[in-house]
């Protein structure tokens, strides 16, 4: 795997061995970061990256510019490939949660601008986590919800739904705080 751009652009970073789960494909997470471009000052949000499997999605951010990336991760494996590689890249604007991402959701006192859901696919709940969001009050007004899925998954009747974008398997919705 390989960060897209920002000042890391093209840097590799690997999900180590035993690495089971699907990682966002370089041509979803450039994608996305287009998306995201458009709409954000990446410069100068605060962002949630929630089951973040390789760390790609906070890298992505971190590499161009984002001030503030907290990433959660329960695989104990995966985070400490990811505190590696947050050393590595010498990303001092990433902090690492160990734990279960709804825990995180429920007990966090912070707001964020963007938050980035990736939970597994065949995982119970995925169609709770926006609800979790807007209930708890984690997302700043104009902020975005990105979550991550499979088409199993249909969320436009959502209130605060505002698109779907699919690039092959993957879909992401974007749910907006008014």
């Amino acid at each position: 795997m390989r960060i897209i751009s920002g000042k890391l652009k093209g840097k590799h970073f690997h999900p180590g061995k035993g690495f089971r789960d699907r990682p966002t494909t370089d041509f979803a997470r450039e994608a996305l970061f287009n998306i995201l471009h458009n709409y954000f000052d990446i410069e100068s949000i605060t962002v949630l990256d929630l089951f973040s499997g390789t760390g790609g999605i906070s890298f992505e951010f971190a590499s161009r510019g984002c001030p503030s990336v907290e990433l959660v991760e329960i695989n104990s494996r995966y985070l400490s490939m990811i505190e590696r590689n947050i050393s590595g890249f010498e990303f001092d604007q990433i902090s690492p949660y160990s734990g279960d991402a709804f825990a995180f959701i429920r007990n966090t006192p912070s707001s964020y601008d963007i938050i980035f859901a990736d939970p597994p696919h065949s995982m119970e709940g995925v169609d709770k986590i926006p609800e979790l969001v807007f209930e708890r009050g984690i997302l700043k007004t104009g902020g975005w919800l990105v979550l991550e899925h499979d088409k199993r998954h249909e969320f436009s009747e959502h209130p605060f739904f505002r698109e779907t974008r699919r690039y092959g398997n993957v879909l992401f919705t974007i749910f907006e705080k008014d």
